[in-house]
């Protein structure tokens, strides 16, 4: 027979089951009679288990275990739908989603992703999924959603906890010599000369490029303002956003062997308004990466060049920053990176650093383009040759 006599306990109730295991049940501040979720071995066992629960109310800390019904998949929705994300990040996510976290969450309420779970699903990711670094976008993104779920008290903990698991560890880019530069950008179709010398030079993105307007060049200054970025979604349009912080805006001076190359661009290819954008298709058109790409691996191979992306070209340009002396701040504010506050600091020093920087970089680039044989396969070798017109 079940024993259920004893002295009445000041919170919940315990009592033992036909089947002999003991059963615990208790009134939550909601005013709801609640069992446990599942029943004990022993009466002890069940009595430290209200004990728990006690605590838990005592010091604000309950949860309604009914919450975290909630389907994650309709959540995740709704998690996306709410915020205030740009479209290229929104694009992102959506596609994180739908290919490598749906997959294995979308059967489950909030309250039933446990470690162990996301431990197994990150380690399908690893071992059979898309690569380390969507692997680890795909491991911030769950353990961003479900930190809200934790904010809207929909689930006591977030059971995202792998150490390290949310770290892109991207391969080491190839970093171009001076003269690899030059060379490159010989190589390419003229229209595009400037376009590579400022990737490298001014530390710029794609984006950014793509974006620039002519009033935002000052050749007498030397200086490039970035104030906006580019984004091409894969229905094709574009759309011209704001950079991603506000150390993003920032005015980056150039070296002044690149000056001339420039100077030449905005004077034949760039559009005429002041207004008007400076690198643009041969048809007048904006930059689009797909058109790109082809010029790009024609002058990758006319070059001598292999393994080589656009993106390369800033982390090169950063890394001869570097090779300049400049400080941690300074580099911060070249290549727009960094919280509000180092955007600020970097804001109220003047621009004699930055140009100290890019100067710095001329005497680097002329003196290791002094040091090798002439090379010129696409009708320059110079910030000079560069800017000629070609024959």
């Amino acid at each position: 027979m079940p024993n259920n006599k004893g002295k009445r306990r000041r919170f919940g109730a315990v009592r033992q089951l036909p089947s002999g295991r003991w059963q615990a049940r208790y009134r939550g501040p909601d005013g709801i009679d609640r069992p446990a979720p599942h029943t004990f071995a022993t009466k002890k066992d069940a009595e430290r288990w209200l004990a728990v629960k006690e605590a838990e109310i005592i010091r604000g800390e309950w949860t309604n275990p009914d919450a975290g019904a909630v389907s994650f998949k309709e959540y995740a929705a709704e998690w996306l739908r709410d915020r205030a994300l740009k479209p290229k990040t929104r694009q992102l996510y959506e596609g994180l989603l739908r290919l490598h976290i749906l997959p294995a969450f979308e059967g489950m309420t909030l309250g039933e992703i446990k470690d162990r779970h996301v431990r197994r699903w990150h380690k399908e990711l690893l071992d059979h999924g898309p690569g380390e670094v969507t692997a680890a976008k795909a491991y911030r993104l769950l353990r961003t959603i479900l930190n809200t779920a934790v904010e809207d008290e929909l689930i006591r903990r977030n059971p995202c906890r792998i150490k390290g698991a949310g770290i892109e560890r991207s391969p080491e880019r190839p970093v171009l010599s001076v003269p690899q530069v030059f060379d490159l950008a010989a190589a390419i179709e003229p229209r595009y000369r400037a376009l590579v010398l400022l990737a490298v030079f001014a530390s710029m993105r794609w984006g950014e490029l793509a974006a620039l307007r002519r009033h935002c060049v000052d050749l007498d200054a030397r200086t490039v303002r970035i104030e906006a970025s580019v984004s091409e979604l894969k229905d094709g349009s574009l759309v011209v956003v704001r950079p991603k912080s506000e150390a993003g805006r920032r005015t980056v001076v150039i070296p002044s062997v690149v000056v001339d190359a420039l100077r030449f661009h905005l004077t034949v290819y760039a559009e005429r308004s002041p207004d008007g954008l400076v690198f643009v298709g041969p048809k007048g058109a904006p930059l689009r990466r797909a058109n790109f790409s082809r010029q790009w691996r024609r002058a990758i191979a006319k070059a001598g060049l292999s393994g080589v992306h656009f993106h390369d070209l800033r982390h090169t340009g950063n890394t001869l920053a570097s090779r300049t002396g400049a400080t941690l701040k300074d580099l911060m504010g070249r290549m727009g990176h960094g919280s509000s506050r180092a955007a600020m600091i970097y804001l109220h020093t003047t621009s004699d650093r930055d140009r100290l920087i890019a100067d710095a970089m001329d005497t680097l680039v002329i003196d290791e383009l002094k040091r090798r044989p002439r090379r010129d396969p696409g009708g320059g070798g110079s910030g000079t040759d560069l800017a000629r017109p070609p024959k």
